[in-house]
């Protein structure tokens, strides 16, 4: 149970002179910073020379932060490798797809698997755990720092003799490869696992399971890294460990936290893009069920380098930022950075001090952030998210699988946020949910973009169904095997026999004036799709215009005590969103979902609970205003006054909390 909700930033001291450190500390008070994240960037600072590695600096900085009631999340400094690491040895940079061997001066342009290179991250790793794992201020530690953010597979000659190994490791005999990938197309066959290439630049397009497991490959790699330093951090530490990512770095979240103690993530998006902010939560909520969540990043007004820059926030967002994340689960909520960089490739970033030491546009924002912490700090303690009736799977596996098959360009990262806004703005409580989730106390799940549905989880989603669970697969769900290759048995394989369907067809439906209905709605339908003849199941969905009029797109098949949905096509505009509508909300309803809002677009409702009454977190993102509807009489958490049911209003960026006691 989380016992105080932080708000704080990362800090470089190791940059600031003495009397800048100090008017820091002083300004971080006066902003309610109560925790510094330090150590990521400095390794060269820790280790000027190879083998004389001085911590001093920042064992002191702890205390000193210490002293003022700031705490400490410590890092590895392993994203910027010293001079020292990279002079004059090619061997040990990161080579990109087009064989770029990366060039020293920026971060990540080393190869993780490079064994000099985890020799020396293993020892400095050590020796800061050593030097401050007993503080009782480091109150976390973070690994390295944005995993794969700048880079994605690596090329080199060390990844190249991994990769063999890990095939081998993977398929037992190149046979089993050869059957498994269909290397008898364009004389792919192989002989030995050291013949099967890296998926370098060649003439054409490469075999999908060659690009698609290369990518799984440098997942669990740089899943390995992640576990061997935390390991040794287990040696001296007992403060949790964490890593902050993100939906679109090249990796497997759902594996690099799966030997962690509990999950952050980085979020720069901007006010209009507020839907994916809440995207992120909702997921990392539920990367590491057992322990509230951190966003260890987030720009206090925009974020910018030396190239680019994004809109700075409107007064009043960040705190509805901060309020939501903090409702829907969030034990920190922090900045990058605190003190602009003076140098470097960031300097443009937004930050809460600028480099000559005054308050940024960003300053206010973040005292009001501040003062809604205390306000709300009790309740979000003394209550825990609500859990979620609806589930919404997520897989970075399924990222890998589109990046090699992006169609006309498809981004599952896209793809799925524009389906889970579909169900915010419906007012329902959400959850998205890794691959290999527990189902337990859902009702209604959805697996959109899942090119490839394991036998463990067909196996776990059907279970749900016949325990009374609404299951709605697709769009683009099931027609791919673990290894990048068509089923030939069916073409969604296993799925079709349990759905009670059988596809006839899948073509892409864009540019065909394909128009399908649903319970008396039609909408334009869209992407690589999937026609039923219903055979077991009941058409509920049918195509009215196009190349396949009369078939079915939508179908449901009762199962046990639940029924599993298919949905071959994904409804695309305006209508496509009142098409999905509809069909969230029959299966909503017919799986019995009670944890569903009456609230306009752009305000969103995050539920929590006690044992003794429920908490609604009211609050509207979009700086529009809007309103929920109490379903009863409640009372207002912050001013204590009775409230009827009804609509409430909710003023731009506003919160509000509302209490509701439950019938004992």
């Amino acid at each position: 149970m989380t016992k105080k909700l932080y708000h704080g930033a990362a800090y470089y001291p190791e940059l600031w002179t003495e009397e800048a450190i100090e008017q820091d500390i002083k300004l971080m008070l006066e902003a309610g910073i109560n925790v510094a994240r330090i150590g990521e960037f400095a390794w060269s600072t820790m280790e000027k020379e190879e083998g004389n590695i001085d911590l001093t600096f920042f064992a002191n900085m702890i205390k000193r932060l210490n002293e003022h009631g700031i705490e400490t999340v410590m890092c590895t400094p392993t994203p910027t490798p010293p001079i020292w690491l990279t002079h004059n040895h090619p061997e040990r940079m990161h080579v990109d797809q087009e064989g770029n061997v990366m060039v020293h001066g920026s971060r990540q342009q080393i190869c993780t698997n490079n064994p000099v290179f985890r020799e020396k991250s293993a020892i400095i790793t050590e020796e800061i755990a050593k030097a401050v794992g007993h503080f009782p201020e480091v109150i976390a530690w973070q690994l390295d720092n944005e995993f794969k953010c700048h880079v994605s597979e690596c090329y080199c000659e060390t990844c190249k003799s991994l990769w063999h190994q890990w095939l081998e490791e993977k398929y037992g005999t190149i046979d089993q490869l050869n059957e498994a990938w269909g290397t008898d197309i364009w004389s792919q066959y192989y002989h030995r696992f050291d013949q099967i290439p890296q998926p370098k630049k060649a003439p054409f397009l490469h075999n999908s399971s060659l690009r698609t497991m290369y990518q799984l490959f440098s997942f669990e790699k740089i899943a390995e890294f992640a576990d061997e330093q935390a390991a040794i951090i287990r040696k001296y530490s007992s403060a949790p460990i964490t890593h902050n990512s993100t939906t679109f770095f090249h990796v497997d979240n759902e594996r690099i936290f799966e030997n962690l103690d509990f999950a952050s993530f980085d979020t720069y998006a901007e006010k209009s893009n507020f839907a994916s902010y809440l995207f992120n939560n909702d997921l990392w909520r539920n990367l590491k069920k057992d322990r509230d969540y951190w966003i260890m990043e987030t720009s206090p007004s925009h974020a910018a380098s030396l190239e680019s820059h994004s809109a700075p926030h409107p007064n009043g967002y960040l705190k509805a930022e901060a309020v939501a994340a903090y409702a829907l689960g969030a034990e920190a909520f922090c900045y990058w950075l605190w003190r602009q960089q003076r140098s470097g490739c960031e300097q443009p970033h937004g930050s809460v001090i600028s480099a000559w030491g005054k308050p940024t546009i960003g300053f206010e924002n973040v005292q009001e952030v501040e003062a809604a912490r205390k306000e709300i700090e009790s309740i979000m303690l003394s209550t825990r998210p609500a859990q979620a009736e609806v589930a919404i799977t997520y897989s970075d596996i399924s990222r890998a699988f589109f990046i090699t098959e992006p169609h006309r360009g498809l981004d599952y990262r896209s793809l799925m946020i524009n389906f889970y806004e579909r169900v915010l703005s419906n007012g329902y409580h959400r959850d998205l949910i890794p691959e290999h989730s527990n189902l337990e106390g859902y009702k209604l799940l959805f697996t959109p973009f899942l090119h490839h549905v394991s036998s463990e989880y067909l196996d776990m989603a059907t279970a749900f169904v016949e325990d009374g669970g609404v299951w709605v697969v697709g769009p683009l769900t099931g027609g791919r095997t673990e290894n990048h290759t068509i089923h030939t048995d069916a073409a969604l394989g296993a799925i079709e026999e349990i759905a009670g369907v059988e596809t006839l067809y899948t073509y892409p439906m864009d540019g065909t004036e394909s128009v399908g209905e649903f319970m008396n709605t039609e909408a334009p339908l869209s992407l690589w799709s999937a026609v039923f003849n219903p055979k077991e199941a009941k058409a509920v969905g049918v195509i009215k215009e196009g190349i396949s009029i009369g078939d079915a797109f939508i179908t449901e098949h009762k199962r046990g005590q639940g029924k599993i949905v298919m949905l071959g096509s994904l409804p695309e505009g305006e209508a496509g969103d009142l098409l999905v509508s509809e069909l969230l909300n029959h299966y909503a309803q017919e799986a019995n979902v009670q944890l569903h809002t009456d609230v306009t677009k752009g305000t969103i409702v995050a539920p929590r609970h006690n044992d003794e009454e429920d908490v609604w977190v009211m609050i509207n993102m979009d700086g529009k205003g809007g309103s929920v509807t109490l379903p009863t009489t409640g009372t207002d958490a912050l001013t204590g006054a009775n409230l009827s049911k009804g609509i409430i209003e909710i003023g731009p960026f506003e919160h509000k909390i509302v209490r509701f006691q439950k019938n004992l």
